[in-house]
């Protein structure tokens, strides 16, 4: 029997499963490992969100995550750090970094990316920058990439919790449906 391989979910509460009833079985990356099982794929996933989490407090958290065996990595982190005011480039540093530690332990890893958008509605230069780390980020990197994690999600009130910002286990399906296409190009 083929060992199991592991594919590691780096995020935040879009990652964790926030505000689900059931995030254990509800939250993206539960999603992706049924898809996995239905697949007949050798994969255990494990989800690492930390709600509420910034690049820096993923960068603080890695090591930690780093010391068991991972082949695909999946990094969802970012949009919490424009919440806080945090400027974009050293929030594209701080994901540069995570992924130069995967890349250091586990050279062989599968990496893929979730990209995350500001609404078109806020104007500027920070704006645009931020829009802008994902796609420089998946491109330097030869990762898998996904541009709006929420696509087809965001700002849709019946598939969002009523705090407007997090999916709802239906906006969940969406997103696992939409995302799995890519992972599974990966294991």
């Amino acid at each position: 029997m083929n060992e199991i391989k592991n594919i590691l979910f780096f995020g935040d509460s879009l990652t964790a499963g926030y505000g689900l009833a059931d995030a254990e079985n509800q939250s993206f990356p539960a999603l992706i490992q049924q898809k996995v099982n239905v697949a007949g794929l050798n994969y255990k996933v494990l989800n690492a969100g930390v709600s509420g989490d910034t690049s820096a407090g993923g960068l603080n958290r890695l090591g930690y995550w780093l010391n068991r065996p991972v082949d695909v990595f999946i990094l969802e982190l970012g949009i919490n750090d424009i919440i806080r005011g945090v400027p974009p480039a050293t929030t594209l540093t701080n994901l540069q970094k995570i992924i130069d530690q995967v890349k250091a332990k586990y050279p062989q890893i599968k990496l893929a990316l979730m990209g995350m958008e500001l609404p078109v509605f806020i104007p500027g230069a920070f704006a645009k920058e931020f829009r802008s780390i994902y796609r420089k980020l998946a491109d330097s990197n030869q990762m898998a990439f996904v541009p709006f994690f929420l696509e087809g999600v965001a700002g849709i009130a019946h598939l969002n919790l009523r705090d407007g910002l997090h999916p709802s286990a239906e906006g969940y399906k969406i997103i696992a449906d939409k995302v799995w296409p890519v992972i599974s190009k990966l294991i």
